[in-house]
């Protein structure tokens, strides 16, 4: 709980509103969430391997709150840095493999559902048919 308040503290100055930070700030700043960004992303394809999907949405969720702070921030220079660069650089592969990753648990969530599905139509169907079968005319 304290190191989340210290990496909050360090993330996001009090004494200075985002619109008030030099531009060297900024990039610190940046670079800090863009950092936790890549560490929450690497910990997504954890956490989706082994299909735990309720932390990975967990996760999903706070990648977004990073992603609110960058865009809370008054300059956007940054990402023309080399430094970013190769962060975005390990981040895009590793998004793309969660997006393929993540459809196919999709898939196969769905195919999971609509055998269930066809189960339980299956029985209802043969419920109904063995009442038939069983009645005296």
């Amino acid at each position: 709980m304290k190191e989340d308040k210290a990496k909050a503290d360090k993330v996001t100055p009090k004494e200075e509103t985002p619109a008030e930070m030099s531009e060297e700030e900024v990039r610190r700043v940046a670079k800090d969430i863009w950092t936790d960004y890549l560490s929450l992303t690497k910990e997504l394809l954890k956490f989706i391997d082994q299909q735990e999907i309720e932390t990975f949405m967990q996760i999903v969720e706070h990648r977004a709150r990073l992603i609110e702070k960058i865009e809370e921030l008054p300059s956007k220079d940054y990402r023309n840095l080399d430094e970013f660069k190769a962060i975005a650089d390990q981040i895009k592969p590793l998004d793309r493999e969660i997006m393929y990753k993540a459809r196919g648990w999709l898939h196969k969530s769905r195919r999971q559902n609509s055998v269930v599905r066809s189960y339980d139509l299956g029985n209802s169907l043969a419920m109904t048919q063995s009442v038939n079968f069983n009645k005296k005319y």
